[in-house]
């Protein structure tokens, strides 16, 4: 377990004969013992976790890119290792269908694809920028300190850190789906409290501005009125 934890949360290489498009959400793991990749544009997260006793074993993930066959990654956030934050790697890869291989040597694991973004009408990487308080929509300027909410086709990770101070202050993720104007997340893995795992949240979402409008109730039975902006819009 130990060894499991451990390579699975120091990073990863990647090389390919070809530049795979890796765009959606990946598993690798036991059926107890999980790992799920989430990719959308130029960002990544990876959530580690125990499903069968929900417990949050880590995360990390930041930016990336494809350059020479190689996946060249800078970390945000990373709960197993704060000195990687910032610090660019280089990692390998052997795809094959829906196949993903990592490792090399005595220590190689097998991921498998549980969608290629679709057909998720919120897939991709969001930064909150607004909220509503009793004083009206409150704007939130994404820094160093971000909250992100990153999603493929069926999967959804949010993460709470700050790169620069090297500060993670809590994540969350599972499955998803959209259907008549109803977003509905039900929760595999969540570092505050694993009591929370397994419970189905509805909210109501909408785009305004090419935003994302997300409104309902939180984990906590507490009401959330939110705007949520790609990344890529951004630019950051």
């Amino acid at each position: 377990m130990k060894t499991l934890i451990t390579f699975l949360l120091s990073g990863f290489s990647i090389i390919s004969t070809a530049q795979p498009n890796i765009t959606g959400a990946w598993q690798a793991g036991t059926d107890e013992n999980q790992m799920v990749m989430i990719v959308a544009d130029k960002f990544y997260s990876v959530a580690v976790y125990n499903k069968k006793d929900k417990n949050y074993i880590g995360t990390y993930g930041g930016v990336f890119r494809i350059k020479k066959n190689e996946f060249v990654f800078v970390n945000e956030f990373n709960t197993a290792n704060k000195e990687d934050i910032g610090v660019e790697g280089r990692t390998t890869i052997q795809i094959s269908g829906n196949t993903l291989k990592l490792g090399s040597g005595k220590i190689v694991w097998d991921f498998k694809r549980l969608d290629d973004g679709k057909p998720g009408a919120l897939a991709g990487a969001w930064l909150i920028t607004g909220r509503v308080t009793d004083n009206g929509m409150q704007t939130i300027t994404p820094g160093a300190r971000k909250t992100m909410k990153i999603l493929s086709g069926s999967r959804f990770q949010w993460i709470a850190y700050n790169s620069e101070t090297k500060e993670f202050f809590g994540t969350g993720g599972g499955t998803y789906t959209t259907e008549n104007g109803k977003y509905t997340e039900t929760i595999e893995v969540f570092s505050r409290d694993n009591s929370r795992v397994g419970a189905k949240l509805e909210f109501d979402f909408s785009f305004v501005d090419g935003n994302w409008r997300h409104s309902g109730k939180s984990s906590k039975g507490d009401p959330i009125d939110e705007i949520w902006t790609q990344r890529q819009k951004l630019g950051i």
